[in-house]
C-alpha cells in the first residue's frame, strides 16, 4: 500500500516517517477493523505531507525557473490546488469514517467497549491535520502571490516577457563586448600604433614640414567601455608638432553659430616667418585674401600624415605581417584608416580590425585640435576634441555611482535601439536619422543625465526607468531643438573641478549640436525614437542575426566613435 501512494523520488523521507507513525498504525490495526482505518489515513496523511514538504516544493520552483529557460513545458506541483485538494479527500475519509463507525455500533460489535477512546483520539488528531492543512494554506498562497506581484516588472506585448528581461537577453546575445576579446584587440592595437609614432618620431621637426610628437591618446566607445557590437574599430590622436618658430594662433569662426566648436589655425600678419619657409607655406598653408592671412589647410596635413604614415608602416611592418596583414588607405573624407586582417591566433578570435589614425594639434590643458570634416571645402576649419577633460569626467562619475551601476549598459543599449531602427530606413533617411543621433550627441545627452541625477538611481535594477530617463530627455532636446555641448553648455557650476578646461574655450559661445539640423529632421527622429521605444520587441525580432560568443558582429554603419 505505501508503495503504491508515495513517489520512489521521496521513499526515503516516507521510510522515516512511517517508522515513527508504525507502532501507532499496529494499535489502531489490532482493535479490530474501524481502528485500522484511522492508522490508514494517517498513512496517507504522512504521504502527503512528505510529498508536499518544503524541499520538494523549492526543488519544483526551481526545475519550473529551469524549464522556462530551456523553453520546455514540464509538471509542476501545484499548491495552491493541492492543498484544498488533500483537505477535501480528508474530510470526505472522515465522514465515511463516522459513517462506517455508527454501521459497527448497530450491529453490536465487540469491540465496541474499545472504539470510543480511539475514535476520540481520531478525530482529534484529524482536526489538527485539518487545521494545519488550512492554516498553511492561507499563510503561504496569499503572502507569496503579493511577493510575486511586487518582484514582476512590467510585461511588454504579446509574449509576457517584461522589458527588463528583453533587453538583458538582447544585450547579452548581441550587445555586450567580451573583456577577453576587447582586451586582446586593444593590446595588439595599442603595441602597433607606439611602433609608428615610436618611427615617426623627430626631436628636432624640419623646417618645412611637419613631425610626430611620439605619442598617442587613445579616443572612442572602445576605451571608455561603451563600444557595441564587436570590437572592431579604434580612434587613435596622434599629436603632431610644427616647425620650430611657428606660432599658429587659434581664431574661433563666428560665422557658424552653434554646431561643433569650430576655429582655424591662422599664422600670424606681423612675421618675418612665412618669407622665410616660403615651402612650408606652400605645402600646408592656404592664403585668404579676404583677411590676408595664411590658415593651416586641413586636406594637406591630412596627405602629409597619410604619407608619413606608409613610411613608418613600411618600417615596422616586418614583424606584425608574420601574425596579420597591414593595408593603409585614405578615405574620401580624407581620414587615414589602418586595417589588421589577422592570419594567426595572434589577433584573438581572428576579428578583422580597423584604426582611424586622427592627426592632432595641441591646444593645451588635454584639449586639441583636429580636422573638421563639416566645413565645405576651402574653410579650412578644426573642431576641438576634450579626450583629456572627457576622460576625467568618466573618473569622476566613476567613483560616485554604486558598485552595480548600469550607466554603461544603458548607453550601450541606447545605441542599440538607434542602430535598430535606422536599418529600416532609406539611405536618405537613414543619414539624418545618424547624423542627429551620432555617438557624440547620445553621449552627450547620456552625461548630462548622468550629472543631474543622484547616483544612487543608476543601480542595476533601475535600468529600465533611467534608459526611459534618456530617451524622454534626447526627446525634449529635439522638441526645443537644442542639444548644448557638454562644455561648451555655458553652465556655469555643471562640471566637477577637476575638469579644466582651456582659456579659449571657455571664451566661446554655447556650442548647440543640432543646430545644422532642420526642425522636419529634428521632429523626424522624435517621432521615430517614441516608436522604437514602445515597438522594441518588434524592432529585435526584425534586427540583425545572433552574433557568435566570440564576439563578431555586423559592422554598425553608424560610426561609433567621437
Amino acid at each position: 500500500m505505501r508503495g503504491l501512494l508515495l513517489p520512489s523520488a521521496h521513499a526515503a523521507s516516507a521510510k522515516k516517517l512511517h517508522r515513527v507513525n508504525f507502532p501507532l498504525h499496529n494499535s489502531f490495526c489490532s482493535r479490530g477493523r474501524k481502528e485500522h482505518q484511522p492508522g490508514l489515513i494517517f498513512s496517507i496523511w504522512a504521504s502527503g505531507s512528505a510529498w508536499a514538504s518544503h524541499n520538494f516544493s523549492h526543488k519544483a520552483g526551481v526545475d519550473w525557473k529551469r524549464a522556462r529557460r530551456r523553453r520546455m513545458s514540464v509538471y509542476t506541483l501545484n499548491l495552491r490546488l493541492f492543498w484544498p485538494l488533500v483537505t477535501c479527500i480528508l474530510t470526505a475519509l472522515l465522514l465515511l469514517h463516522q459513517y462506517l463507525f455508527r454501521g459497527s455500533e448497530d450491529q453490536g460489535n465487540d469491540c465496541a467497549d474499545q472504539g470510543p477512546g480511539a475514535v476520540t483520539l481520531f478525530k482529534y488528531i484529524l482536526a489538527f491535520i485539518l487545521c494545519y492543512f488550512f492554516i498553511k494554506y492561507c499563510s503561504t498562497q496569499p503572502g507569496s502571490a503579493r511577493s510575486a506581484f511586487h518582484k514582476v516588472p512590467e510585461v511588454h506585448g504579446k509574449s509576457g516577457v517584461s522589458k527588463r528581461e528583453l533587453l538583458n537577453d538582447h544585450y547579452e546575445r548581441h550587445v555586450r563586448l567580451s573583456p577577453h576579446v576587447l582586451g586582446h584587440s586593444k593590446a595588439h592595437v595599442a603595441k602597433l600604433v607606439s611602433e609608428l609614432v615610436r618611427v615617426g618620431r623627430t626631436d628636432v621637426p624640419p623646417e618645412s614640414s611637419l613631425a610626430f610628437r611620439g605619442d598617442f591618446i587613445q579616443i572612442g566607445s572602445s576605451y571608455e567601455e561603451h563600444k557595441v557590437g564587436s570590437p572592431d574599430c579604434f580612434d587613435i590622436l596622434v599629436p603632431l608638432r610644427a616647425p620650430r618658430g611657428l606660432k599658429l594662433e587659434v581664431g574661433v569662426c563666428t560665422d557658424k553659430p552653434g554646431g561643433p566648436p569650430l576655429c582655424t589655425l591662422n599664422t600670424p600678419r606681423k612675421g618675418e616667418w612665412t618669407r622665410r619657409h616660403k615651402a612650408f607655406m606652400d605645402t600646408f598653408m592656404h592664403l585668404h585674401n579676404a583677411q590676408n592671412l595664411y590658415r593651416m589647410s586641413p586636406d594637406s596635413v591630412q596627405r602629409w600624415f597619410y604619407t608619413a604614415t606608409q613610411r613608418c608602416l613600411a618600417a615596422v611592418r616586418y614583424p606584425f605581417e608574420q601574425r596579420c596583414s597591414l593595408s593603409l588607405s585614405l578615405s574620401e573624407e580624407q581620414q587615414v584608416l589602418l586595417r589588421l586582417t589577422p592570419r594567426s591566433d595572434y589577433v584573438c578570435c581572428h576579428i578583422s580590425m580597423g584604426i582611424r589614425l586622427i592627426p592632432a594639434f595641441p591646444l593645451g590643458d588635454g584639449a586639441f585640435l583636429v580636422a573638421s570634416r563639416q566645413g565645405q571645402h576651402g574653410e579650412d576649419l578644426w573642431t576641438v576634441y576634450f579626450p583629456r577633460q572627457e576622460q576625467r569626467l568618466l573618473a569622476w562619475l566613476k567613483g560616485r555611482l554604486p558598485p552595480n551601476s548600469c550607466h554603461l549598459k544603458c548607453l550601450q543599449l541606447l545605441k542599440e535601439v538607434r542602430n535598430l531602427s535606422g536599418e529600416t530606413l532609406d539611405q536618405q533617411s537613414g543619414a539624418e536619422w545618424g547624423g542627429v543621433l551620432s555617438s557624440y550627441a547620445l553621449k552627450t545627452a547620456w552625461l548630462r543625465l548622468l550629472l543631474s541625477t543622484p547616483p544612487e538611481c543608476w543601480d542595476e535594477c533601475n535600468l529600465v526607468d533611467r534608459l526611459d530617463d534618456l530617451l524622454r530627455s534626447l526627446r525634449e532636446s529635439l522638441q526645443s531643438r537644442a542639444l548644448c555641448h557638454l562644455l561648451l553648455g555655458g553652465v556655469n557650476g555643471f562640471l566637477p573641478d577637476s575638469v579644466v578646461l582651456p582659456k579659449l574655450v571657455k571664451e566661446m559661445v554655447p556650442s548647440n549640436l543640432w543646430a545644422e539640423f532642420r526642425n522636419v529632421t529634428l521632429d523626424m527622429v522624435s517621432a521615430r525614437l517614441a516608436y522604437s521605444w514602445n515597438h522594441l520587441p518588434r524592432l529585435i525580432r526584425l534586427g540583425r542575426p545572433q552574433r557568435t560568443s566570440l564576439g563578431r558582429g555586423v559592422r554598425c554603419k553608424y560610426i561609433d566613435a567621437e
